[in-house]
């Protein structure tokens, strides 16, 4: 069951990763932080979710919806192309405002 979970919610966080990817421009942070925030939200929740929620969006949702390796290589791109001023604020903003989300969705979650 737990492998079903991940898969679906993995299918799905996916799909959503690609479709913004081609409707907003620096996707990648994007999915991050709203990654983040979805993430710290079911954290701030805890135990009020069953079990599965988790493993569904939390594991599979946001796993797949959520990339580092793009954002490591996109950071990595953009310092190569001498725009390391570019690069250095995209890794800066992407730290930043991914933590921040989380902070924010934690402390939704234990509000509610």
């Amino acid at each position: 069951m737990t492998l079903v979970l991940v898969l679906a919610g993995g299918a799905v966080g996916a799909l959503a990763r690609y479709l913004v990817r081609w409707v907003v421009p620096w996707s990648t942070i994007w999915v991050n932080v709203a990654g983040s925030a979805l993430l710290g939200l079911l954290a701030g929740l805890g135990s009020t979710l069953p079990g599965w929620v988790g493993t569904l969006v939390g594991v599979g949702f946001c796993g797949a919806l959520t990339t580092y390796s793009t954002f490591a290589l996109e950071a990595v791109e953009l310092g190569r192309s001498r725009a390391r001023s570019t690069a250095a604020r995209y890794v800066t903003v992407t730290l930043v405002a991914g933590i921040a989300a989380a902070v924010l969705g934690v402390a939704i979650g234990r509000a509610l």
